[in-house]
């Protein structure tokens, strides 16, 4: 039966219920007379109210407001003025101009799916790459280091940031009773509470993978890499002011920014830079190269441009498209690797998870999670299925298993040496050793425009004057082995003393 919806006729199409029954009255119930009551037996009005009210899969957990958009990656074939194929032989960035189909999803991290997208929060700058080996999700952020630098902990910095349980209202008690007590926050919280907490829209936003991870050339020889998306159009962010005075007229601002320009052909563009280093532990810095609480100076390790992104093509269908799009960090293609970046380690388990229970087992049978390419697996079945993988490649449906001599699935040859890295130590539970929590804290403060260290100081002052004597003391201890101007003027803000010894238990 041809499913062109009437392209070439002038007919009105046809409504019907999901099983193709045609409906002749969608204004009324079926009843006993025209009062009702209703019976039991209206099929098409419960198929209606039962669809109607699961029209809304959970919410997430942490980037639930966003908005996202389709595009494509553009290779360069290099990396800086070297061939590529020396640090990666991962098949998308090797040719020159080399495009590969993205999707992006921009979010906010703590507050709510319909939340003002002027909140001072982290942006999430998730993106798809659709490439011939299979999908690769490079999840991240824009502010380029997070709050905490082991993943065992995540649960408690989003619980604190996320509303109170009892009221249901944030409260700075709550998130610097947290991160009072935690000095590696030190580093986001200066960028978080400066004007870069609240970027101006999504198209003038900077996008960051944080975690460290590596690549692998043929030879099975890996460097570590991080990924930094650097945006065409300029970076532009808003003070506390101004964001007031946008989400006095508009809380959906950068969605709506976002979907016009693109509808215009004002198509944005980010340029893929990374940064590489010799997979070892670097001893000469003072922190650990794996901590993605911190920086890598850009003096050592520069830049180096990859690649180019454009969006040109906004969502048909924003809940198909968007909302159930699924991203995680361990989804990764031959030729990128995993560090032992602890957080990284943590989110590869969490992200994916979440998209099972959020969207369900079998989330990557919808058309925007699905590869664009060959997928043959031997996972059969639970909710929603709806194909089976490879079936149509002429593998032996009977055959679910592997290996089997009845042309069952086999093994894929490999695409180059294995990437074997030398493991070893005692099992313990322990912090890295080069913590060094103020040093790039108190770096981003001095190297902030007046302006912008005033609004930082301002923003949390403002937060502060609303906590406990003793989370007061605590941040502005922290606050001034980052800087001892940074700590001073926050201190005189909220009107307290700064203390020099060392707080108990830092």
């Amino acid at each position: 039966m041809s499913d062109k919806h009437n392209e070439n006729t002038n007919e009105q199409p046809i409504l019907t219920t999901r099983q193709g029954h045609p409906v002749y009255d969608n204004q009324n119930l079926r009843s006993v007379g025209d009062r009702g009551p209703a019976t039991l037996e209206n099929y098409q009005f419960m198929e209606k109210m039962a669809h109607f009210d699961r029209e809304r899969i959970p919410e997430r957990v942490v980037h639930a407001r966003g908005t996202g958009a389709h595009g494509y990656f553009e290779a360069y074939g290099s990396v800086g003025d070297q061939p590529i194929s020396k640090f990666t032989r991962a098949k998308l960035f090797q040719e020159k101009g080399k495009r590969t189909p993205v999707l992006i999803r921009f979010s906010t991290v703590i507050h709510g799916g319909h939340s003002p997208e002027t909140l001072r929060d982290p942006r999430g700058f998730a993106v798809k790459f659709y490439t011939e080996d299979g999908n690769w999700d490079l999840v991240g952020n824009n502010l380029k280091v997070f709050f905490i630098r082991d993943a065992i902990k995540f649960p408690d910095f989003i619980h604190a940031f996320k509303p109170d349980p009892v009221t249901n209202r944030q409260d700075p008690n709550r998130q610097f009773d947290f991160v009072c007590q935690t000095p590696e926050t030190m580093h986001t919280i200066t960028w978080l509470f400066s004007p870069w907490g609240i970027p101006a829209d999504y198209r003038h936003m900077e996008g960051s993978g944080v975690n460290t991870y590596k690549w692998v050339n043929a030879q099975g020889e890996a460097v570590l890499v991080k990924y930094h998306w650097v945006p065409d159009q300029g970076v532009k962010n808003l003070t506390q002011e101004q964001a007031n005075a946008i989400q006095g007229k508009n809380f959906n601002h950068a969605t709506q920014d976002l979907y016009e320009a693109i509808e215009r052909g004002e198509y944005p563009s980010w340029e893929l830079r990374v940064q590489i280093m010799s997979d070892d532990e670097h001893p000469e810095l003072d922190f650990d190269p794996l901590d993605d609480t911190k920086l890598w100076p850009e003096d050592q390790f520069p830049m180096l441009p990859v690649g180019k992104m454009t969006l040109d093509k906004n969502p048909a269908n924003f809940f198909a498209e968007v909302e159930q799009a699924a991203f995680g960090t361990g989804v990764l293609v031959d030729g990128l690797d995993f560090s032992d970046d602890k957080m990284l380690q943590g989110r590869s388990f969490s992200y994916s998870d979440t998209q099972r229970y959020r969207v369900g087992t079998n989330y990557l049978q919808l058309p925007v999670n699905h590869p664009k390419t060959h997928v043959a697996t031997n996972q059969r079945d639970g909710n929603m299925s709806y194909s089976v993988d490879g079936i149509d490649s002429g593998e032996n449906p009977h055959v679910n298993y592997e290996p089997s001599l009845q042309h069952g699935l086999k093994e894929a040859p490999r695409a180059g040496v294995e990437h074997t890295p030398q493991v070893s130590g005692k099992l313990v539970r322990q912090a890295i050793d080069r913590k060094n929590p103020y040093k790039q804290a108190g770096e981003r403060y001095r190297s902030f425009a007046d302006w912008e260290r005033d609004e930082l100081v301002n923003n949390l002052v403002t937060a502060l004057k609303s906590c406990i004597p003793a989370i007061q003391e605590r941040m502005v201890y922290h606050l001034s082995q980052c800087d001892a101007d940074y700590g001073q003027r926050v201190a005189s803000g909220i009107g307290i003393s700064v203390k020099t010894e060392a707080v108990a238990g830092d």
